[in-house]
C-alpha cells in the first residue's frame, strides 16, 4: 500500500509525482485499498477515479462476458461505475441460465448457475418436478419438487471462466415451501470436485430446522419393505462443533437459504468443476416434496 506521510514534506513528495505514475500504482493495489487511498489526498483520489486503475480491476474478460447481453449496461458509465455495477448486482448471460457479478473487495468473479443449467434427475417429469416462475428469482424459472425418493442434482462450470489461483465455494441455493416434507433428519451427500478427479464429499441437511432441534429428540426411521418405524436417539447437538455448523442451511440477505457443497481452489483454469447434491440409498426410502431450486452459487470462499 502507497504510504502517505502527514508533514509537509510528504504532501511535497505525493505532488511531485505524475497522476499517471500514481494510477499505475494504484492499479497494483485492489478495489478497496484504492477506495481507501482516495480519501487521503486530492491528487490520489483523482488518480484513483480513472480509468486505467478501475480497468486492471475488472476481469480482463468483462467485455467478452458482458458482450452477449442487451442491453449492455457499460456504455455511459466510467469503468469504476461499470465496477461497482457488477459487484452491487447480478448480470443474466448465457441465454439466462448463469448469472455473474463481481465481489466488491477482490474483483474476484462469481457466478450462479440457474436450475435449468442444471442436471436434475427426472427433471423433466411433471409427476415429479415442476418449474415455475417467482419475483423473487433472479431467473425466469425455478425447479420445485413435487414427489421422488432418489433426489440427485448436478452441476458443471468450466474453471477457466472463475479467477485463478482462487479458493471457491459452491453453494446450493433453495428454500422450501410450507408443505415440504422427506428433509426431516434426512442427510443429504454434496460433492464438489475436478471431473474425472478428485472431489471432496460430505454430508449436510436441507432441512432449515434440523440443526435447531433439542438436544435429544426421538424421530422415527424408515426400515424394511414395509415401512415399519423404528427409533433411534440423536446425540446431544450441544456436542457439535462450530465446524459443523456448515452443514445446516443458513438465510441469505435475498430471502433464499443456502448450504455449502463444498471447495475448490481454482489453479490453473482448464478443467471443469462437477457439483452434485444426492441423497438416496434404496427404493423403500420416503419420499420428499417442497424443495425449491434457485441454483448454485460459485463464489470465492470467505476469509474468516
Amino acid at each position: 500500500m502507497m504510504m502517505v506521510s502527514n508533514d509537509g514534506r510528504g504532501g511535497a513528495m505525493i505532488d511531485l509525482l505524475p497522476e499517471g505514475c500514481i494510477a499505475n500504482v494504484l492499479s497494483l493495489t485492489s478495489p478497496g485499498d484504492a477506495c481507501r487511498l482516495s480519501l487521503v489526498a486530492s491528487l490520489l483520489r483523482s488518480a484513483a477515479e480513472s480509468d486505467g486503475v478501475w480497468e486492471t480491476f475488472l476481469p480482463s474478460d468483462y467485455m467478452d462476458i458482458m458482450g452477449s447481453v442487451d442491453p449492455t449496461p457499460s456504455s455511459p458509465w466510467s469503468k469504476k461505475q461499470l465496477y461497482l455495477w457488477l459487484s452491487d448486482n447480478s448480470l443474466i448471460i448465457d441465454n439466462g441460465t448463469k448469472s455473474f457479478s463481481l465481489e466488491k473487495w477482490s474483483g474476484k468473479k462469481c457466478y450462479m448457475l440457474a436450475a435449468r443449467d442444471l442436471s436434475i434427475v427426472w427433471g423433466d417429469t411433471p409427476q415429479y418436478w415442476k418449474w415455475t416462475s417467482l419475483s423473487e428469482s433472479r431467473f425466469s424459472e425455478v425447479a420445485e419438487l413435487v414427489s421422488v425418493c432418489w433426489l440427485e442434482i448436478h452441476g458443471k462450470i468450466k474453471t477457466s471462466m472463475l479467477s485463478p489461483n482462487t479458493t471457491y465455494a459452491a453453494y446450493l441455493v433453495f428454500k422450501s415451501t410450507e408443505e415440504a416434507y422427506g428433509f426431516e433428519y434426512q442427510p443429504a451427500e454434496v460433492t464438489v470436485g475436478i471431473t474425472g478427479g478428485e472431489s471432496e464429499t460430505q454430508t449436510v441437511y436441507l432441512d432449515p430446522d434440523t440443526g435447531h432441534r433439542q438436544q435429544f429428540q426421538i424421530i422415527p426411521r424408515p426400515g424394511g419393505v414395509f415401512n415399519r418405524i423404528r427409533t433411534r436417539m440423536l446425540r446431544p447437538f450441544a456436542s457439535i462443533s462450530r465446524q459443523s455448523d456448515s452443514r445446516y442451511p443458513k438465510a441469505r440477505g435475498d430471502g433464499w437459504m443456502e448450504i455449502q457443497l463444498g471447495e475448490y481452489f481454482n489453479e490453473d483454469g482448464l478443467v471443469k468443476i462437477l457439483i452434485s447434491v444426492r441423497r438416496y440409498r434404496h427404493w423403500a426410502e420416503p419420499h420428499k416434496s417442497g424443495l425449491i431450486v434457485h441454483g448454485i452459487d460459485i463464489r470465492p470462499k470467505e476469509n474468516k
